[in-house]
């Protein structure tokens, strides 16, 4: 065991020396039970110098490491010997798997090289993570501390900017697709502490949407003025911050609104902040659904199961954002309802996103009949979206003319 590690830790050594590095994996966990899956190594140039970023894969969360080349050969050691029994090195001239047995030998397998070309070390950090854990706006917002490593209590955070700027880069393009290059004006409405809106800023700047003005809306005085500070210290100079509600906030025009987390009737204040500004993307995720609930006559059907608060706290939920997506396809939208990040991160995962593609349907068409159907089917006889953008859930019935007289 000794030699064949050994000879991995030379070839390791050997690729940080000679700058032919590209990954290492560590996997299959000592303890079938541990929290801990997965290590994994790649290069990185921070403003200090080389170092060897490592990301500790547990269940619910990352936890990040920027290690200089010593440490990193002496970290590897210790987690072979301690918690995993595979490792997979891969360099520019060759490719290397070490395996321990169940009786603690060894072997290493050297093969040909599956990458043919020294990684580019900013271009691979950028391809890992769309939002680097170096940025200083992280740092300063406390995601992240001075050295590059994510704070272990933010790892979940951190990693939720990051998916969420995955989901909103290809609705971006799709939204946009005609004018790739065209400055945008996108609102975020509630957005609290503003770690999604600087990374909306950020994304919007890598995607070459040159000028885009980012504007995060948000009621607490203290937090404008905080995260107005983090964005004039990082550089951010078309990012503001303005103290407002989501429902009192003149809102002109806008090309995309985002409302994550908004609780609520406060979703719907927002969707018709947005609708009512011309924008073509709508992105909200919805929480605290309270509105309907009270509403609701459960169908014969589902009246058994729905006797149950709980069960009646979801289908409440289920109808809400339901309703929400019919009134949107209604307004001439085209909406899609999903899951952003794993319920492991955050129970407030579900996703509303939508994409303006016609004109306003009228109230007699078909995506009206969808939304007052499914309304009739719960027995709802308002809902604040609808009433926002003027919609009758109720069809009106016209009164029957007088029976003819035979007198």
């Amino acid at each position: 065991m000794i030699a064949a590690q050994d000879k991995l830790f030379d070839l390791f050594h050997d690729s940080l020396a000679r700058g032919t590095f590209v990954k290492l994996t560590l996997s299959r966990p000592r303890d079938p039970a541990a929290d801990m899956k997965n290590v994994f190594l790649r290069p990185v140039q921070l403003k200090d110098g080389f170092r060897v970023a490592f990301t500790y894969r547990h269940g619910t969360k990352d936890i990040f490491k920027n290690l200089l080349p010593a440490a990193a050969l002496t970290e590897v050691a210790t987690l072979l010997s301690a918690s995993f029994l595979c490792a997979n090195l891969f360099t520019t001239e060759r490719t290397a798997e070490l395996v321990i047995r169940a009786d603690g030998s060894a072997r290493i397998a050297v093969r040909k090289p599956a990458h043919g070309e020294a990684p580019s070390l900013e271009h691979d950090r950028t391809k890992a993570r769309s939002i680097l854990p170096t940025e200083a706006w992280l740092r300063e917002l406390g995601v992240t501390l001075p050295d590059g490593r994510v704070r272990e209590a933010m790892a979940d955070k951190f990693r939720q900017i990051n998916q969420f700027v995955e989901v909103l880069r290809p609705l971006l393009v799709e939204a946009f697709a005609q004018g790739a290059t065209a400055p945008l004006t996108v609102v975020d409405m509630g957005c609290g502490k503003g770690y999604l809106t600087f990374a909306v800023s950020q994304l919007l700047e890598q995607m070459s949407f040159v000028g885009s003005r980012v504007v995060g809306v948000e009621a607490r005085p203290d937090l404008v003025e905080e995260t107005n500070r983090v964005a004039q210290a990082s550089g951010f100079t078309r990012l503001h911050f303005q103290a407002g509600s989501i429902a009192e906030t003149t809102l002109d025009a806008a090309d995309a609104l985002i409302a994550l987390h908004a609780c609520d009737t406060a979703t719907d204040d927002a969707l018709a902040r947005g609708i009512g500004a011309g924008a073509r993307l709508l992105v909200v995720s919805p929480c605290c659904h309270k509105e309907l609930r009270p509403q609701i006559i459960p169908p014969p059907m589902l009246a058994p199961a729905l006797r149950h608060g709980i069960m009646l706290e979801r289908e409440a939920e289920f109808a809400t954002d339901a309703l929400r997506a019919a009134l949107l396809e209604w307004a001439g939208y085209e909406a899609k309802v999903f899951e952003f990040i794993s319920t492991e991160h955050t129970a407030k995962n579900l996703m509303i996103a939508a994409v303006k593609r016609r004109q306003r349907g009228d109230n007699d068409g078909e995506p009206a009949a969808r939304v007052r159907d499914l309304a009739a089917f719960y027995g709802v006889q308002e809902q604040r979206l609808a009433a926002l953008l003027g919609f009758k859930l109720t069809a009106e019935v016209s009164p029957k003319p007088p029976a003819p007289s035979h007198g």
